[in-house]
């Protein structure tokens, strides 16, 4: 057996653990979004913003953490992230006003850049026939964010609301160390040693890297709105609990944490173009459901589960794309441009749906426009890649 593969099942693990803790830390506040709401009197859009600001700064950081990770390697780089982001963790728990909230969440980011790490490390890893289902298991790590929406409601209300970001950093500084002590770079792996600029606008010129950003924006961000938005919206419109909220958003979570895997290894048989046109087909006819308000529980749980996993196929699909259009030495500063634009397909939706439920006291409108989002995205997907062979 080669050194390669001795190493790759181990790696991977770990990477997936790293990347589940750090997004439990990047969705620290979507799940208490409620009590926020209420102890501090906010509008519908300033909730919107305190849920989607950590996205902001996990969008962008990518950048430059995807280019970190080419130089200096997903070991180093996942122990730094976990470390720094001890830092925003505790004082979002510490934070009693709004404007110190928005300050600590929007660092609370720097957890949600290591997407950009993981990406480019388990790559390195996997033979290319493989690289889908590595991209995809890794992206199970998203599952984090169920981990948040499920358990943090309740370690506030077991323990208060610092105890358990307390607990979180406890979390991050100990996955930090494991990281370093148990994890290594791939030995196919090698720090790029051009200066970061040129490889950046190398990256930018490529155009699989905007036409992969696009799709990523659509299904990832989906998902991160959803995921970071989906307890206040249940709540303002199901009005359940807080707790029952991050229930119901765990399940959410999770459905799509299944697809992913699924959705990369599919995309290693049929081909990652006929798996994004699956997901975008599905998200199209959920988000059109979603707009008529099912009743709560059977109808509306099915149809977020459902909307939840073709989105999860999506991700995984984008990152068998991406692996399949770019070469090894770019794929890592490629993944942070991609991973931004996702990202930043999470940030901008909380805010329209806020906005929108201001406005009209409906989500209504919102679906829609995801519904033709979806759509456009769909016939942009079919014509673009058409030329792009199956496996």
């Amino acid at each position: 057996m080669s050194v390669l593969r001795k190493g790759q099942v181990r790696n991977l693990a770990l990477a997936t653990a790293a990347f589940a803790v750090t997004f439990w830390a990047w969705n620290l506040i979507g799940p208490l979004s409620g009590s926020y709401s209420r102890a501090l009197h906010l509008s519908p859009t300033q909730t919107s913003l305190l849920v989607a600001i950590p996205v902001l700064v996990g969008s962008l950081g990518r950048i430059p953490v995807g280019v970190l990770a080419d130089r200096l390697g997903g070991r180093r780089m996942f122990a730094v992230i976990c470390f720094v982001s001890i830092v925003p963790v505790l004082f979002v728990g510490w934070s009693e006003s709004y404007g110190w909230l928005l300050f600590w969440g929007f660092l609370l980011g720097i957890p949600g850049t290591s997407f950009a790490v993981g990406i480019p490390f388990v790559n390195a890893w996997y033979e290319p026939a493989r690289r889908g289902f590595a991209t995809g298991v890794f992206g199970a790590g998203m599952g984090g964010t169920a981990l948040s929406a499920f358990f943090t409601p309740r370690l506030v209300e077991d323990f208060g609301r610092f105890p358990t970001h307390l607990l979180m950093a406890a979390v991050l500084a100990l996955m930090g160390v494991i990281m370093i002590g148990g994890s290594r770079d791939s030995p196919e792996w090698s720090p790029a040693t051009a200066p970061a600029l040129p490889r950046m606008r190398e990256a930018v010129k490529i155009s699989a890297t905007w036409q992969c950003a696009f799709l990523y924006a659509v299904t990832f961000g989906g998902f991160v709105a959803f995921s970071t938005y989906l307890p206040t919206l249940l709540q303002n419109v199901y009005h359940f609990a807080q707790t029952g909220a991050g229930l119901r958003t765990a399940g959410f979570s999770i459905a799509a944490v299944a697809a992913r895997p699924i959705g990369g290894t599919l995309s290693d048989r049929i081909g990652p173009v006929k798996v994004m046109l699956i997901s975008l087909a599905g998200t199209v006819v959920m988000a059109v459901a979603l707009a008529f308000k099912p009743p709560a529980e059977v109808p509306a749980g099915a149809c977020f589960v459902l909307i939840a996993f073709f989105l999860g196929l999506g991700t995984g699909g984008v990152f068998a794309l991406v692996a399949q259009l770019v070469e090894a030495s770019k794929v890592g500063t490629v993944t942070g441009l991609v991973g931004a634009a996702g990202g930043l397909g999470g940030y901008f939706p909380p805010l329209v749906m806020g906005a929108v439920y201001g406005a009209t006291g409906s989500y209504t409108v919102g679906y829609m426009l995801l519904a033709l989002t979806a759509l456009v995205t769909l016939f942009y997907t079919a014509r673009t890649f058409r030329h792009v062979p199956s496996r």
